[in-house]
């Protein structure tokens, strides 16, 4: 799935193109781009698998430190954001604009300012909650939701590398007990009779990663759906931009597999159908064809 905020023109109009042609360079095969079908979650997830197997035994190594067991911390997601956010929100400029925003909470000006200071700092979270304060204020600033929807979206992706991560350790964990003895061994068949309570490890590993897997995907299926609202709003900001339309049918489409499959479908075939009617001769009409197609058959 394509993340973060996505800057370009809007196009209009009942043959507005959605993506330009790519200019054929010489003696280069030109790439081809990623199906409807590649962006879905499931599809991406066995991706993320591959790479994720490989790292392992490094986050066993470290498991009961990475996933804070007894410690009070929250795991995983803690482990990356912090990794990958740095300071956050404790820069002096950000306690001003924070508390421009406290000062007058129905000021736009300052929870627009906010926002784009927390995402310089690359805050991710709290940008999003600023942003999304900023267009409940001014509904109809086009821009303003198309970033939110932005937001959503690299929520969405974070959330989705960490339930890859701690749903491929939890799946290991279950068929690679720490410390298990050789199952046809006396003492494995012991084991197996009695089953994890002899390995109290192994235990509370694989209940702490279950714990940070279920977290990871509730918050995936929940960015996933406010990604899903957002576009909702820019599509009747724009209705005739066919670019949106597409990438609300796609979207829905990815989030009817997480949650309110039989809504998010809906809203997914709606905007497909939306997007063929605006932009019939589009290079991208073939693939949103064959997943209406596909989505009708569900």
């Amino acid at each position: 799935m394509a993340r973060g905020t996505q800057h370009r023109k809007h196009r209009t109009g009942p043959n507005a193109r959605v993506a330009s042609p790519t200019v054929a360079q010489p003696k280069r095969k030109k790439k081809a781009a990623p199906s409807w079908e590649d962006q879905l979650f499931f599809n991406r997830l066995r991706r993320h698998a591959k790479w994720v197997f490989v790292l392992l035994a490094v986050f066993f190594a470290a498991g009961f430190v990475l996933f804070g067991v007894g410690s009070g911390s929250n795991g995983l997601n803690d482990v990356l954001q912090n990794m990958f956010q740095g300071s956050g929100s404790t820069g002096a400029n950000i306690s001003k604009l924070e508390k421009a925003t406290q000062k007058n909470s129905t000021d736009p000006k300052a929870w627009r300012a906010y926002a784009t200071g927390l995402e310089q700092k690359n805050n991710l979270d709290e940008a999003t909650n600023a942003l999304s304060r900023y267009v409940a204020l001014k509904p109809k600033d086009t821009a303003a939701v198309e970033e939110l929807a932005g937001l959503y979206l690299r929520q969405a992706s974070n959330y989705e590398t960490n339930y890859a991560i701690a749903q491929s350790l939890y799946n290991y964990q279950s068929v690679n007990p720490a410390f298990a003895p050789d199952s046809n061994s006396s003492l494995g068949k012991a084991y197996a009779a009695q089953g994890s309570l002899l390995d109290p490890i192994s235990n509370a590993a694989s209940g702490v990663l279950s714990t940070q897997s279920s977290a990871a995907f509730q918050s995936l299926a929940t960015a996933e759906q406010n990604a899903v609202a957002t576009y909702e709003k820019l599509a009747v900001l724009q209705p005739k931009d066919a670019t949106t339309q597409f990438r609300l049918g796609q979207i829905a489409s990815q989030a009817s597999q997480l949650s309110n499959a039989d809504a998010n479908k809906k809203i997914a075939v709606k905007a497909i159908r939306a997007f063929l009617k605006l932009s019939p001769n589009d290079p991208l009409a073939p693939q949103a064809r064959s997943a209406l197609k596909s989505l009708l058959k569900k």
